[in-house]
């Protein structure tokens, strides 16, 4: 079935996706401090990549149109659904809106904003305080916001794959993982003894599972 309706270069699109992303990420994460700012505005950049190329101008489809043309010859390859190159790839014929990768998309994109939530609170109240962020979620780990960033952009490059956001997302995780070693520095110049005991028995990224930690820590 056809439609007359453009799959691409509606950037009034554009524009609304982009605005709606980046202040619902906003109103959870909150950015005060100069940091804040810069790994917030590097998930707004990816956030910007990411739409112009879903309903804008569609680079990555143009650049591999040789290829996926002779591949998949049927193929209609500016429609919207061809854009999902995850479900094109595996030859789904359904919707692609609910294809596994999709709906994995939807858990990663909701857990990584749940997860900057969480994080905000117990951030929030402990900087109010003047105290170290230990309790909720990082109990479980050290940089909760940083790991809800790169779960929302993981979840869109299982969503909509684009050259560009394939390029940025290990660039930006890179710098978080950096930004993060620098909080570190300053936490524990600022905190000393107690910050080292909770860096040494939280992790900084992946959180422990089924006890393996302790586990080990017994032997």
């Amino acid at each position: 079935m056809s439609s007359d309706s453009p799959s691409y270069g509606l950037w009034s699109l554009v524009v609304i996706n982009v605005a709606v992303f980046i202040i619902f990420a906003f109103s959870f994460a909150r950015p005060r401090t100069s940091r804040d700012w810069r790994s917030f505005g590097a998930f707004a950049a990816f956030i910007v990549a990411l739409f112009a190329e879903m309903y804008g101008f569609p680079l990555t489809i143009y650049l591999l149109s040789g290829w996926l043309g002779s591949r998949f010859p049927g193929l209609d390859l500016f429609s919207h659904d061809a854009g999902h190159i995850w479900s094109t790839l595996l030859g789904w014929t359904g919707d692609p809106h609910f294809s596994p990768f999709h709906l994995l998309s939807y858990l990663l994109i909701g857990g990584g904003f749940i997860l900057l939530s969480a994080a905000w609170d117990v951030l929030y109240k402990a900087q109010r305080d003047r105290r170290l962020a230990i309790s909720g979620a990082y109990a479980s780990i050290r940089h909760p916001q940083y790991v809800g960033f790169g779960l929302i952009m993981l979840g869109f490059l299982f969503q909509w794959p684009t050259l560009l956001t394939a390029l940025m997302f290990p660039i930006l995780i890179t710098m978080y993982v950096r930004l993060a070693r620098r909080e570190e520095r300053e936490a524990l110049a600022d905190f000393g003894s107690a910050y080292a005991d909770y860096a040494s028995t939280t992790p900084a990224f992946f959180p422990h599972l089924l006890g393996i930690h302790r586990t080990a820590g017994e032997h």
